[in-house]
């Protein structure tokens, strides 16, 4: 009875559902798994109920396009936190967003029971200014509570004209009281790499984020550099702290660039076709010459695979802290209506096989506060295992510990640790501890490390890495 009103209300659905019913749903070609292909008339059944009683008992109208678009986007938010459908105009918006152009505050956050969470603040932007960090919880927009919202609206309400404020209610941990943050929208413009020379012969390179370009322009940066130091670099930092992934075909350039050969990444799905295998092609444009990459918390996705891909060659030492475990492929899909279907596909594996899914990657040496309630604070930090609906990934590397741990120093011997590193300035050897200890490895010169509990002076060995040829 009540399916048969909503066939009414919708007439191509008896087409539908009868195509569904002769070719089997979703009798797609799955690689080694069965698919259940009976269809859920129990399921629909309740679907037609809801929608009907909706349409004639709901206290306001409600449009046949806006509840069943509110069904797509929860049946599809459902599965987990990277999935999502994309209206025309919120797939217009994220490919501005990878285009390096686009309106907004600057923030790359993730939908964590009902509200939002900050992967990460992009560098320059109003939020990186303002002093956002990797973790907050933006429980308010311009004063509306965000919980139930969704992901897609909170968005779309922290976007808006260039020149307008939007006012950010944020919750950190360990602080006792809500803090509120005015920024100023703008125009985000986005200087995915940035190269300067530490010290004679030493380079530094910070990627904020993977555009479409940034393999090329990571491979010119380097170049600039050597011309800047009068010849070969002796060694190069890789800077992808806080930064919140992007285009995959980015990160894979980019980890080519420090690479004679090997194997990258690969992902592993369900549908035959989301099983893919990127390598290196070389040369590698440092010519061997010693590689660290640092990391923390608010590294995701395709920076983890890039460092993935250089630790498990051997290529790199990986400094910092574990990074945000992102290690899902979404794919987009193209609709009918002018929207897409961004919907997780694959999982990333690094080459030797480990997931980083939900675990992150694990630095060589990690850089720990000595404070412990500054260390209890950087553990509340959010990660991909802690979001809801996260997917759960193969256990077998999750033993990996670091091999090194230095203790970083109380203030005022550190920068105060309520504030965010500012990575959108040129670097700072007196305020960036992490990257200080970095170029004292590079350089070969002792660092203290934590030795059951004492701090000993220690040179760590680099990766035995000499120039090699491709092939």
């Amino acid at each position: 009875m009540v399916l048969s009103r909503l066939l009414q209300a919708f007439p191509r659905w008896p087409l539908l559902l009868s195509i569904l019913l002769g070719a089997g749903w979703g009798h797609t070609a799955m690689a080694a798994d069965k698919v259940d292909n009976s269809i859920p008339l129990r399921q629909i059944q309740t679907f037609s109920e809801v929608f009907s009683l909706i349409k004639s008992d709901y206290v306001d109208h409600a449009s046949d396009k806006k509840l069943m678009e509110g069904a797509i986007s929860g049946m599809v938010s459902a599965l987990d936190p990277h999935s999502a459908y994309l209206s025309p105009k919120e797939l217009k918006e994220m490919q501005n967003f990878t285009d390096g152009k686009f309106g907004g505050v600057g923030l790359e956050v993730a939908a964590d029971h009902g509200v939002l969470r900050v992967i990460a603040p992009i560098d320059g932007t109003p939020a990186a200014k303002a002093g956002i960090r990797s973790g907050d919880l933006i429980v308010k927009i311009d004063g509306k509570a965000v919980q139930g919202l969704g992901l897609s609206a909170a968005v779309d309400r922290m976007r808006g004209k260039v020149g307008t404020t939007v006012e950010l209610t944020l919750l950190r941990p360990h602080t006792a009281k809500p803090m509120t943050v005015k920024l100023t929208r703008a125009i985000i413009k986005v200087q995915s790499v940035r190269a300067s020379l530490l010290a004679p012969g030493y380079g530094y390179l910070r990627i904020s984020q993977f555009q479409d370009n940034t393999g090329v322009e990571t491979r010119r940066a380097v170049e600039r550099l050597e011309k800047e130091s009068g010849g070969r670099l002796k060694g190069l930092i890789l800077d992808l702290r806080n930064n919140p992934g992007g285009v995959l075909g980015a990160g894979v350039e980019t980890a080519d660039t420090f690479l004679d050969r090997g194997l990258i990444v690969y992902t592993k799905g369900r549908a035959a076709n989301s099983d893919m295998r990127f390598t290196a092609h070389g040369p590698d444009a440092l010519h061997g010459a010693p590689l660290i990459v640092l990391i923390n918390g608010g590294s995701a996705s395709a920076a983890e695979i890039v460092t993935g891909a250089l630790k498990d060659d051997g290529r790199a030492l990986v400094m910092g802290s574990r990074s945000f475990g992102k290690g899902s492929v979404q794919t987009v899909i193209p609709l009918d209506d002018g929207g897409a279907l961004k919907l997780t596909t694959a999982l990333y594996y690094t080459p030797l096989g480990c997931s980083i899914q939900g675990e992150g990657i694990v630095p060589n040496v990690a850089i720990r506060p000595a404070n412990a309630e500054q260390e209890a604070l950087d553990q509340d930090l959010l990660r991909e295992s802690e979001l809801q609906g996260v997917l759960k990934a193969p256990a077998q590397c999750r033993a990996q510990k670091p091999q090194y741990t230095i203790l970083e120093p109380t203030p005022p011997a550190a920068p105060k640790k309520d504030q965010a590193p500012n990575f959108s300035d040129k670097p700072d050897l007196r305020t960036d501890f992490t990257l200080r200890e970095a170029l004292d490895v590079l350089q070969g010169k002792p660092v203290p490390v934590d030795v059951d509990g004492k701090t000993v002076p220690m040179v760590i060995p680099l990766p035995a890495v000499t120039a090699r040829k491709a092939g």
